[in-house]
């Protein structure tokens, strides 16, 4: 049987270099003995405190403080910590009261998206580094004053796209960017489920004198208390935009981190709502086509919400296709479609090692200086491709990144 051989370093993506430390970043590096201090602000189900108290003790983190606007989850949040066997952590409800604080190195921002770059900007600009979820925008004008503060203030900053940390999809980027599968010439997902997954957040319960609204809110105009909102808050566009922004996030990032290509050049979205007809104005079905041409490949993105089936996630080469459907499981490769003299053989198999935690990465990182596995820069990217996607679908046209404006322009 043929194995393709990996590079360590390259499997575990730690090919970027690290940043350089100014004199004025070095008096907060820390050293190697000396604790990182976090702050989770967002406590909500997403599991990232989940995961940061699982990686703790080996990275010589604590976590020191928990920020929500929702009484019952700072009260979950304080609990854990205590379980994991720290003392309990200063509780808030306002991320400027976090940020303040002078005894925190690291915040974990796990809001909901339309707080991603308002906490950002204000994280770097504080000097604390920032593990913050996907998507990092929801326009161009906050994503360049978030991307701007963070490098302005050199921060280090790990994006919440934690698969391309996953073992599988790791060793696919690996065998992929080696030329196992020749010129890329498209990888395409389809992701479906018979419920939009904001029916699940919206079934939890919670009364306006568990929450402060206005906090939520934020920058959003301002409307009376509304608990689907709230609790549902990824079916509604000015929290959210929808499947073509929150589920395609993480895949047009594995397209980046299979290609190396930084963003696409074009794109285009259709959709809308056919089957989950409620008060939500998130689309329940997307279909959204982006384009590389300075790669020479296309990514095509599809979400139907009224059927679980047809889900699946391939990249297509000259020498054959790499299923990887499963991304926390096997990898398929075959040589099927290929006419190339060395299309990929019958017994090609891509072995899986162990990598390195994400948020486990993002602490590593925060001490060492060095650039994590999904910098800002991966950020961006992907950030790029949700706004082509979102403005498209908004506007009925295709989209383009004009690079030398920095601005999603129709094109």
């Amino acid at each position: 049987m043929e194995d393709f051989q990996l590079n360590r370093r390259d499997f575990l993506g730690k090919t970027i270099a690290g940043v350089a430390i100014t004199a004025a970043s070095y008096r907060q590096v820390l050293g190697a003995n000396d604790r990182l201090r976090v702050a989770n602000i967002g406590c909500g189900g997403r599991g990232l405190l989940k995961e940061a108290l699982q990686v703790k003790d080996r990275t010589n983190a604590a976590v020191v403080a928990v920020c929500d606007s929702w009484r019952q989850r700072v009260e979950e949040a304080t609990k854990a910590v205590q379980d994991a066997g720290g003392p309990a952590p200063k509780q808030f409800v306002h991320y400027q009261d976090v940020l303040a604080l002078k005894d925190v190195d690291a915040v974990i921002i796990g809001t909901p998206d339309h707080q991603h770059c308002t906490i950002l900007k204000a994280a770097a600009e504080a000097g604390k580094d920032a593990y913050v979820e996907k998507p990092l925008a929801m326009t161009m004008k906050e994503l360049k004053a978030a991307v701007s503060a963070v490098k302005k203030n050199q921060r280090i900053v790990q994006v919440g796209t934690q698969v391309r940390s996953w073992p599988a999809p790791t060793a696919a980027a690996a065998f992929i960017k080696s030329g196992g599968l020749g010129k890329i010439l498209k990888i395409e997902q389809s992701r479906n489920s018979y419920k939009p997954y904001w029916h699940a957040y919206a079934s939890r319960q919670l009364t306006q004198a568990d929450v402060d609204w206005k906090a939520f809110l934020m920058n959003v105009k301002y409307r009376p208390f509304d608990a689907d909102q709230y609790a549902g808050w990824y079916g509604y566009r000015e929290f959210s935009r929808g499947p073509h922004t929150n589920l395609f996030v993480h895949f047009i990032d594995l397209v980046h981190y299979f290609s190396g290509a930084e963003y696409p050049k074009r794109g285009m979205t259709m959709g809308g709502i056919y089957r989950w007809k409620d008060k939500r104005t998130c689309p329940d079905s997307v279909e959204t086509v982006m384009e590389y041409p300075e790669h020479g490949f296309l990514a095509r993105y599809c979400t139907v919400f009224g059927n679980g089936g047809n889900s699946y996630m391939k990249v297509i080469g000259t020498r054959g296709i790499l299923d990887i459907t499963n991304w926390r499981g096997e990898i398929k490769l075959t040589g099927e479609g290929s006419g190339e003299p060395d299309k990929i053989g019958p017994n090609v198999t891509i072995p899986i090692t162990e990598t390195e935690h994400h948020m486990a990465d993002f602490f590593n990182c925060a001490r060492s200086r060095k650039q994590p596995l999904a910098p800002i820069d991966a950020g961006y990217g992907h950030a790029i491709a949700t706004l082509i996607a979102d403005e498209s679908f908004v506007r009925g046209r295709r989209m383009v990144y004009d690079t030398g404006k920095k601005e999603v322009v129709p094109g």
